[in-house]
């Protein structure tokens, strides 16, 4: 009964939150031409998922989001490890790695157009870019918590340096990898769709640069609502398969 009742809590005030728009929409508070009425929002959402282009450009900007986020897991696991696997290396491009880090996705936006045009590939190495970092840091922390022991071990059983990576270092970095990864995700569908305006690539981001452009807030809001709803549940599954892969972790 206590697990029903925490899980409606969220289902409450999200039902708060739009019966708060449908008071404010339909009682004058807020400009029809801005802001629509949840009515003419869901119509919009149906009508452009089942008539319109909302469903493919929902299903490009996923492709891109999944494609960028697999390419950062992959550079972020396998650079972490060697970084984090080696003290001198950490020492030698930690800083680097500090300076490179704070830059937004879309400064690199100039030199990825510059090398790869207005083209898909352009969006792609920008999400790639953007979402490496989250996995990267968490990979190098995950390798330097090693305690020292387990290196000692290690030592004393003469594993080799990719041994030690794959038998003690991974299995030990693994939450913090897969904390880095539930980040990148995120990340990858903010730029994939930051991407898809700025190089009019097909997608949810033209779509709602398209529709705010034309004053079709209710086109607006539908994109928004569906790409809220990708966020949701791209986390809630990556967050059942951490719940899995970490059950050794669980009393």
């Amino acid at each position: 009964m206590k697990r029903l009742v925490s899980g409606l809590e969220p289902l409450a005030v999200l039902a708060a939150l739009g019966g708060l728009w449908w008071v404010a929409s339909h009682g004058g508070w807020l400009s029809p031409v801005f802001v629509p009425t949840p009515e003419a929002m869901l119509a919009s959402l149906h009508a452009g998922l089942l008539q319109g282009d909302l469903a493919t450009a929902a299903a490009a900007t996923v492709q891109r989001m999944l494609l960028g986020w697999g390419l950062a897991c992959l550079l972020g696991v396998v650079l972490g490890a060697l970084i984090g696997v080696s003290p001198t290396a950490r020492a030698w491009i930690q800083p680097t790695l500090e300076f490179v880090r704070p830059l937004p996705a879309s400064a690199v936006l100039p030199l990825a157009i510059s090398v790869f045009g207005l083209s898909p590939a352009m969006v792609l190495s920008v999400v790639a870019f953007g979402a490496m970092w989250p996995v990267l840091l968490s990979t190098v922390q995950g390798f330097a918590s090693l305690h020292v022991r387990l290196t000692e071990v290690a030592a004393a059983l003469q594993l080799s340096r990719s041994a030690f990576i794959f038998k003690v270092g991974l299995p030990h970095a693994l939450p913090d990898i897969l904390a880095g990864t539930r980040l990148a995700l995120t990340v990858s569908l903010i730029v994939a769709v930051v991407g898809e305006m700025i190089a009019s690539q097909p997608g949810l981001g033209q779509a709602l640069l398209l529709a705010a452009r034309a004053f079709r807030a209710s086109d607006l809001f539908a994109g928004i609502v569906l790409l809220g709803a990708i966020g949701f549940v791209s986390n809630a599954l990556l967050a059942l398969a951490e719940r899995r892969l970490l059950r050794w972790q669980q009393p």
